[in-house]
């Protein structure tokens, strides 16, 4: 946390608008076949052949979605990327593009935007997409960033939210809770400097946690495996504002109700831990968090089989008809009414 005073600093009106582009987007290569131009004309080029096109976009704002003074420039980078693609694999498409847009005040120099292009480089890399376009502009508040994401996929492989029926499966990628509770570590720790500057947090007891806050990966991964696993979920979702919340966001696109089992949510032992140490309830964290970008999906029963001794998933629920409404169902065996309390950025 103590920043280094002797660290170089060229101002960005050095290089003007394009020089700035032409800098840092130097390096960029071009892996896709469907990149038919990229950087450096008016529009990019794009052709998807016989495929779909998924799009998406999201935009970041400082004091808002991030804080730098515990996120650095480059897990902000890499984490704008994922955010974007989480939502094309969402659709069950594959993430081929992206657009980087960024507005900066003049208290960033040079060498602090070459941090955040460097995130978004490695993610790029990582996930195997070309950035193909954007913009840069000046900001009198702050750092703005917005990031498009395209994708590709066979119309019969593209997943909605609207498709899931009673009786399906309620499906988890992963394990969730950890991201916010990553957030409130953070939270903590600056508070702690504030008052002494000198102190170096231990977080080595927190570091999944943080990573799932800092640095989140995207689930290509989910997307391949049920491929393999040829099973092709009736409906689906990434899960950025909490699992309540996009639970209800499936069960009103596609008129269901459903039953969330709380003994089969999936925390990880750090998330149960510090939950334990904040004095919070870990299914509420679980529900409200948000920030996991896991996958939540609807699968028909006759694809259990299939799935049942994967690692990766979890079966948390089911769906079922409308009237019967949106549940948790407690250890106890008590049902409560799902409510949608996750994170909202335009809550005061």
């Amino acid at each position: 946390m103590i920043e280094d005073k002797n660290q170089q600093r060229t101002a960005l009106s050095e290089l003007g608008e394009f020089g700035l582009i032409e800098h840092l987007t130097k390096s960029f290569k071009v892996n896709q076949e469907s990149t038919i131009k990229g950087i450096g004309d008016d529009a990019a080029v794009l052709d998807f052949k016989t495929k779909k096109a998924v799009i998406t976009t999201d935009l970041l704002v400082e004091g808002v979605h991030f804080d730098l003074s515990y996120m650095p420039l480059k897990h902000l980078g890499y984490k704008a990327v994922i955010v974007n693609l989480s939502d094309v694999y969402a659709m069950n498409a594959t993430a081929t593009q992206i657009t980087v847009s960024i507005a900066v005040s003049n208290r960033f120099p040079l060498e602090a935007i070459e941090e955040l292009y460097a995130g978004i480089e490695t993610a790029a890399k990582l996930y195997n997409v070309d950035v193909v376009g954007g913009d840069t502009t000046s900001s009198t508040s702050g750092l703005l960033i917005s990031i498009t994401a395209l994708g590709k996929a066979d119309e019969k492989d593209l997943v909605y939210r609207n498709g899931a029926k009673s009786n399906d499966l309620l499906v988890v990628s992963g394990d969730i809770g950890g991201a916010y509770l990553g957030l409130q570590v953070m939270e903590r720790e600056k508070q702690v400097f504030k008052v002494n500057p000198n102190s170096q947090p231990d977080l080595d007891q927190y570091a999944y946690i943080i990573e799932r806050q800092l640095k989140p990966e995207a689930r290509k991964d989910i997307v391949v495996l049920l491929k393999d696993l040829d099973v092709k979920p009736t409906s689906m979702i990434d899960i950025s504002d909490g699992l309540s919340s996009e639970i209800i966001h499936l069960c009103k696109q596609s008129n269901v109700g459903c039953d969330l089992y709380e003994e089969k949510i999936p925390l990880d032992p750090q998330v149960i831990s510090t939950c334990e140490e904040f004095n919070m309830d870990s299914t509420t964290i679980a529900l409200n968090g948000g920030e996991d970008y896991e996958l939540l999906m609807t699968i028909s029963q006759e694809d259990f089989p299939k799935i049942k001794a994967n690692p990766n998933l979890t079966v948390i629920g089911y769906m079922t008809e409308e009237s019967r409404g949106m549940h948790l169902v407690t250890r106890s065996e008590t049902k409560i009414p799902l409510k949608a309390q996750g994170w909202n950025s335009l809550s005061e």
